[in-house]
């Protein structure tokens, strides 16, 4: 098992789509076990503009099977995404 870090940015004007969807997206992290640390990236006005997922998962095919199946990724709210290997070197908090 490993650790991946889920980075997004939503396409620009799109805060109604998220809103629309965050409860389907709350529901899909709260039933994934393999969610280690998640929330959203914020504009200047405090405003949900992406996303960032800490997940563990057995490989990095496993950990981009799970952000397409992400509620947010199956309705197109994001402009990009990124997903990369990622280990915890410092931090109180063990992931």
């Amino acid at each position: 098992m490993g650790l991946y870090i889920i980075s997004c940015i939503d396409r620009s004007g799109s805060l109604d789509l998220r809103m629309a969807t965050r409860p389907k997206h709350l529901q899909f992290l709260a039933e994934s076990s393999g969610v280690k640390v998640a929330g959203p990236f914020l504009d200047d006005d405090g405003n949900m503009v992406g996303s960032m997922l800490i997940v563990e998962v057995a490989s990095l095919e496993d950990a981009r099977n799970f952000a397409a199946c992400d509620p947010y990724a199956q309705v197109g709210l994001f402009q990009s995404s990124d997903i990369r290997p990622w280990k915890q070197t410092a931090g109180t908090a063990t992931l």
